[in-house]
């Protein structure tokens, strides 16, 4: 039944989400049940196909398989407690990082959990299920923000931290024409159609959606500098979660890098960690009221963010799985310029100490962050904002001088390696490939092996991509520097910065030294 207008839907609390767990249980996920969670009859789209089960397809098989393997490690003896502990708020056990953190012993464990599964994946995951905790992980304690919607906050919390579902995040409007405002391009953003008993019924797009196809429910919002105009963009203020195999809902992915790996050993990263990004198509979609977060409010559909903690938070888990791939980074040049006879060159040397200190960097922001903390809603901590903020800039710089680390000391070394691993079983040609393929110190096997690696890691479509991603992970460069300046605006250091200008002015003015322990010219 449709016509159920703002003010009846208002007046009508929308209920809870079904599932709520009991508390004091274990009942996260494990692989297997991960993997089955995923077989639902979702709609995703590849290579002109609709896919029937991502988890045996040849484009996701792997990659979901990869995801599953950490939800496997929250049960395995070796790594369950540095993974998992108990939320005192609602007793349930999960990731570190899916429940808030009130202390700093909190965010150094959550770091510790993050860590761990990041070298799982060698820091080449970038959406893994804890990225969304670094909003979920805060909708437990405030919920009273999202008003009429509240008891959504705490059930969605509380079904996300007890499963340790993995959720995604589409929030950037696809750019069709982005001249225009907002609430001109009904056509193509995700937008309020109407209002019925059941929810709410949505159109558009939203991109860019990271490994989509592999998690269960989408977060979808408006972006947090997104222009929403009183009396005219209040169908685009929405925010809700919409899961994958609700009717009305598309994944249209892009090319797959996975299915085109043709082995382990010519591409170790494409072939296993490749999370396909997408665009999500919701055409007359029924959403839930229980899924809705903020409906027709404008200075909720934005303010979220800064409430929630988010940048603070998602930055925090950015620059933990960073870290750990520029270890593998690090590793990779030391070993390949070793393999060239070129790691006693003194500007080799200084180009890996470079790196090195680069991981430091990154390193030191994310112990800032959970050791010189601020505090946050209901009695938690955030890593403080100043320091997210320098690492949300640092990151993308961090990569590409990666790439230019590489691409100068190996120089074309990394395309000196055969087509295939089926050239290695050719009779006739390995004993060429064993003669003339060798490393200084390493076998040709050994040498090919290597720079197979490197090249999957900066040079295929995967590693390409990659450099695209780090590069725009949180927005464009020029919105990171903006978002800086306001944060520092809106929290007094701007203010405090130039009040340090002034109080150096204040010490001489044309007569002199107005004050201190200097001397003047006259005193010589």
């Amino acid at each position: 039944m449709t016509g159920a207008g703002p003010a009846q839907r208002q007046s009508r609390p929308p209920q809870p989400a079904t599932g709520t767990p009991t508390t004091g249980t274990n009942s996260l996920m494990t692989g297997d049940e991960y993997l089955e969670s995923l077989r639902d009859g979702r709609a995703v789209h590849v290579d002109g196909e609709r896919v029937k089960d991502v988890t045996r397809h040849p484009a996701f098989r792997n990659s979901a398989r990869s995801i599953a393997r950490l939800y496997d490690a929250l049960h395995d003896p070796a790594t369950a407690d540095v993974l998992t502990g108990v939320d005192p708020g609602t007793g349930i056990r999960t990731h570190h990082f899916f429940k808030p953190s009130r202390s700093p012993a909190d965010l150094v464990r959550a770091r510790e959990a993050i860590t761990t599964w990041a070298r799982m994946s060698y820091g080449f995951l970038g959406r893994t299920p804890e990225y969304k905790a670094a909003f979920m992980a805060g909708l437990g304690v405030s919920t009273d923000y999202y008003g009429p919607f509240a008891a959504n906050a705490s059930a969605w919390y509380e079904k996300f931290a007890s499963k340790a579902l993995h959720l995604n995040h589409v929030i950037i409007n696809p750019p069709v024409d982005r001249k225009r405002a907002i609430h001109d391009m009904e056509d193509v953003f995700v937008h309020a159609v109407r209002e019925t008993d059941a929810g709410v019924v949505v159109s558009g797009a939203k991109m860019l959606g990271t490994g989509s196809a592999l998690t269960n429910a989408g977060f979808v919002a408006p972006v947090g500098s997104a222009q929403l105009a009183q009396g005219e963009a209040e169908r685009f203020a929405l925010v809700f979660f919409v899961r994958m195999d609700n009717p009305g809902v598309r994944l249209i992915c892009r090319t797959p890098y996975e299915r085109r790996a043709q082995s382990p050993f010519d591409h170790p990263l494409s072939s296993r960690f490749d999370e396909n990004d997408s665009v999500l198509v919701m055409d007359e979609a029924l959403i839930p009221w229980e899924d809705v977060l903020v409906h027709r409010d404008i200075e909720r559909a934005t303010g979220f963010y800064a409430v929630s903690g988010f940048p603070n938070l998602y930055n925090f888990q950015s620059g933990i799985r960073l870290g750990v791939k520029l270890e593998l980074m690090a590793g990779l040049l030391a070993r390949a310029t070793r393999a060239n006879g070129t790691d006693a060159f003194r500007g080799v040397q200084a180009g890996l100490g470079e790196l090195v200190t680069l991981r430091d960097l990154v390193g030191a922001l994310t112990s800032a962050m959970a050791y010189d903390p601020e505090p946050g809603p209901g009695g938690t901590v955030l890593p403080r904002l100043e320091h997210a903020s320098a690492m949300r800039m640092v990151g993308p710089r961090v990569w590409n001088q990666v790439h230019e680390l590489f691409e100068t000391l190996l120089g074309g070394a990394p395309l000196v390696v055969p087509s295939s691993v089926r050239d290695l079983a050719d009779p006739e040609l390995r004993p060429l490939i064993d003669r003339y393929y060798r490393g200084a110190d390493t076998s040709a096997l050994e040498r090919i092996k290597l720079f197979k690696l490197v090249w999957d890691t900066i040079g295929t479509e995967f590693g390409a991509r990659h450099e695209l991603y780090e590069r725009n992970y949180s927005g464009t460069g020029e919105q990171v520097r903006l978002d800086a300046l306001r944060w520092a605006t809106r929290r007094g250091s701007l203010d405090r910065y130039e009040a340090l200008v002034q109080e150096c002015l204040d010490d001489y003015d044309t007569d002199g030294w107005r004050r201190g322990p200097w001397l003047g010219p006259e005193q010589d």
